[in-house]
């Protein structure tokens, strides 16, 4: 999940990456670093004691400073709960930032039902005053409908300055990063907010339901991908697709169909029904039927037909045909 939300933070001016962790901290830098980019260095730092939003940004503050230097830049902040963050708002959060030169600009959205959520007070001015946590809100901010994405940009001059005069005079006893908006406003700075045009872009996973629609929404994205480059699928509803996976123009998935880890499928090949394929690479107009197979090589124009389980390592040759009587491993 959080690999979603480190891809939705690659931009062109991005110079390094911070991610703050906590419970099983080892596991988490051991997934992220071996998937991360190679032109921008990926920091990991470790928050041990759970003290809130503000206190999670001021552990990583020396680290973000030596990572980006002295600048006039700004650091985007990002939870690693929102997998539905799209790239394209995240460059146009930063732009907006920019064009308005805030100190602060908050990503926010329009919600039906708001209930959990920080609610945005504004100023008559326009500008965004305060943030204010439904425990701590009255029943009048309660009511507002436009709400706190936890995700913002911050001037890197002005963020340390601001953590200092953040406390924990509030219901949870914790460092709220949202109060940086109301430190940054009553210091004379221009505070920003830009609403979101699809809010479930901000929907956090806290859940096994919100981890399923999650889920769902990604796999319709990424068919709708690969059927924009040229890939048949005979029914994208049942067609699941990791987002490691690689796929020529004019490879055609049959229904239930599950592409796991990092296949990659050459042109013309033809995979399923009812396929389970993880790390497996599939040449140029090879067959695969209703096969399970894992970290092998099927070669081109090969032939593999249902019900054939292949293990690791049973690499199928070019032109081979493979039967549940051939079937083997290595």
């Amino acid at each position: 999940m959080v690999r979603y939300v480190l891809d939705a933070a690659v931009q062109e001016d991005v110079r390094a990456t911070v991610v703050v962790v906590g419970h099983h901290a080892t596991w988490v830098q051991k997934e992220l670093g071996d998937a991360a980019r190679r032109d921008v260095p990926l920091t990991f730092v470790e928050q041990n004691e759970q003290l809130g939003t503000g206190h999670a940004v001021r552990v990583a503050l020396s680290t973000i400073n030596d990572a980006i230097g002295i600048s006039d830049g700004d650091v985007l902040i990002l939870p690693g709960d929102t997998p539905l963050l799209r790239r394209s708002t995240v460059a146009h959060l930063l732009e907006v930032h920019r064009e308005r030169n805030a100190a602060l600009t908050v990503l926010s959205a329009r919600m039906d039902d708001p209930t959990g959520y920080g609610r945005l007070i504004h100023a008559k001015d326009g500008t965004l005053e305060r943030i204010v946590e439904e425990r701590d809100a009255s029943a009048d901010e309660r009511a507002i409908d436009v709400v706190n994405t936890s995700i913002m940009v911050v001037r890197q001059s002005l963020l340390g300055p601001a953590l200092r005069r953040v406390g924990r005079e509030n219901v949870q006893h914790e460092y709220y990063l949202t109060d940086l908006v109301s430190v940054l406003h009553e210091m004379g700075h221009v505070t920003a907010s830009l609403l979101l045009e699809d809010s479930s872009e901000a929907s956090g996973v806290n859940d096994h339901l919100q981890l399923a629609r999650a889920e769902s929404v990604l796999r319709r994205r990424i068919n709708d991908q690969w059927l924009a480059r040229g890939v048949t699928m005979w029914n994208p509803d049942a067609t699941y697709i990791d987002a490691d996976v690689e796929l020529a123009a004019e490879v055609s998935l049959l229904p239930g169909t599950i592409l796991k880890g990092k296949c990659v499928i050459a042109r013309g090949a033809q995979i399923g029904p009812h396929a389970v394929l993880s790390d497996v690479e599939v040449g140029e107009g090879a067959h695969v039927a209703t096969v399970e197979a894992s970290r092998l090589r099927i070669g081109a124009d090969a032939r593999v037909a249902s019900f054939v389980v292949l293990g690791p390592g049973a690499d199928v040759a070019t032109g081979e045909i493979v039967t549940p009587l051939t079937q083997r491993s290595h």
